[in-house]
């Protein structure tokens, strides 16, 4: 129990800051648009991340730098673009609060499939996601020996846990933002994100 905690504690500590993939849910889940599909992407992506380091595949991907070139450079390209949207929608305006539940079930349908290339894209096109889930993670738990399946579990638990918490509590942000105005802030602050987070990752930060 005590190196699950552990390992929960650690995946907290590499997942709870703001970067694009966090701003991504948080902008779904205020909106109320696709939150159980987009969380259950990225937290089902990180669980695989994870069990991968655990199993070893760190050391795979350090032998093969290009790989995490190729992804750095990729994901500097899709979150540039997503932050130029945003900026866009900042500029423009005209953007309103809207639920999933309301929108008709064809158009639902249609539109599901941007928003998980979207939350796909922005995982597992970012090299840090691996060399956090898979290098890092996957070095401390080596130190655990047999146990570091307790300790990667913890991680998982500790991934689907924050998603959940960003994606669903987020709706509590939905009052504040029902004002005119309030979502050129959001998407102000999600482009500003997104764009700094491209600028990092073209830099090889």
């Amino acid at each position: 129990m005590l190196i699950f905690l552990t390992g929960l504690g650690f995946g907290l500590s590499l997942i709870v800051a703001i970067g694009a993939q966090n701003a991504f849910v948080l902008r779904q889940g205020v909106r109320r648009e696709h939150v159980g599909v987009v969380v259950a992407v990225c937290a089902a992506s990180d669980a695989v991340l994870y069990v991968a380091g655990s199993a070893g595949l760190g050391a795979l991907v350090q032998r093969h730098p290009l790989v995490v070139e190729v992804a750095r450079w990729a994901g500097a390209a899709v979150v540039l673009g997503y932050g130029v949207l945003a900026a866009r929608r900042a500029w423009r305006g005209g953007d309103e609060l809207v639920a999933a539940g309301g929108t008709d079930v064809v158009d639902a349908g249609r539109r599901v499939r941007p928003v998980v290339l979207t939350a796909l894209a922005l995982t597992w096109l970012n090299p840090h996601v691996y060399l956090d889930t898979i290098v890092l993670q996957g070095s401390v738990a080596a130190g655990y020996g047999d146990a570091r399946w307790w300790f990667t579990a913890g991680a998982v638990v500790s991934s689907v846990l924050w998603f959940v918490v960003l994606g669903y509590g987020a709706r509590l942000l939905a009052p504040f933002l029902a004002r005119p105005g309030a979502w050129r802030v959001v998407d102000g602050v999600v482009a500003l994100i997104m764009l700094a987070v491209a600028v990092s990752l073209a830099a090889g930060a």
